[in-house]
């Protein structure tokens, strides 16, 4: 009965929590099954990279080809120390009392009522997002890494290499750098699902309006943006 009562008394919590589940791993799955044969900016992006490979296959000197590689590591290092920063913070706020922060919610206008216990769960799922997300830049960093590899294997001019195993060259590597990307904007979707639950720590409705709007956001911008626009009309062949 006790159980009973605790599910009646955070239905609305459940249900925003499953919606936003709902938000976060739907739009993934979404993404990843459009992104095939879909203008997308993952689709866009790939086919720029299987030209980039290509050219960098017909280069004697692929230095500028690693640098690339390398400001890209670069890119995915710095969120993922970033990540580590954030998942301490979060650790720490934890660990301390957080009753001037409940305090300071209950005076927000439209503000559910905020226990320690639900103020916890709140913010270990942000936790849980961010942990994700570190993965995702770690699992994201490796794959570049072997990009990096992969290039550096590839046949040079004076072999004389067949048509066909250049082409497996160029469709590995550009699919592997596509790999790396596509674990890199993970952790940055997961960034953005973060904000939406800032949202619960107010009411479970602010959490689940801002779960739908990071998906128009994301959508938009990945499917609908000016950026995009401006990639399909340079789309190598």
């Amino acid at each position: 009965m006790a159980m009973v009562e605790l599910i009646k008394d955070n239905i609305g919590n459940l249900l925003a929590v499953a919606w936003f589940l709902l938000c976060f791993r739907g739009y993934f799955y979404y993404t990843a099954l459009r992104s095939i044969d879909t203008p997308t900016l993952a689709y866009a992006m790939h086919r720029f990279r299987k030209q980039w490979i290509r050219k960098a296959m017909r280069r004697e000197n692929r230095i500028a080809d690693t640098n690339i590689i390398a400001n890209l590591e670069r890119s995915v290092s710095f969120f993922a120390s970033t990540t580590l920063f954030i998942l301490a913070g979060l650790m720490t706020v934890l660990g301390t009392s957080s009753e001037t922060v409940i305090m300071m919610l209950r005076d927000i206008p439209f503000s559910d009522e905020n226990t320690r216990g639900a103020w916890e769960i709140k913010v270990l799922l942000l936790i849980c997002l961010f942990i994700y997300a570190f993965f995702k830049f770690t699992w994201g960093l490796r794959q570049f890494g072997q990009v990096s590899v992969m290039l550096g294997g590839v046949p040079e001019q004076h072999e004389k290499a067949s048509d066909e195993l250049i082409e497996r060259h160029i469709h590995s590597i550009s699919t592997m750098a596509s790999k790396a990307a596509g674990n890199f904007n993970n952790g940055m979707r997961t960034y953005y699902f973060s904000m939406a639950v800032i949202g619960w720590f107010v009411n479970f409705w602010a959490f689940m309006i801002l779960s739908a709007l990071v998906v128009a956001v994301l959508y938009r911008r990945e499917f609908r943006s000016d950026t995009l626009a401006i990639m399909m009309a340079n789309l190598p062949d």
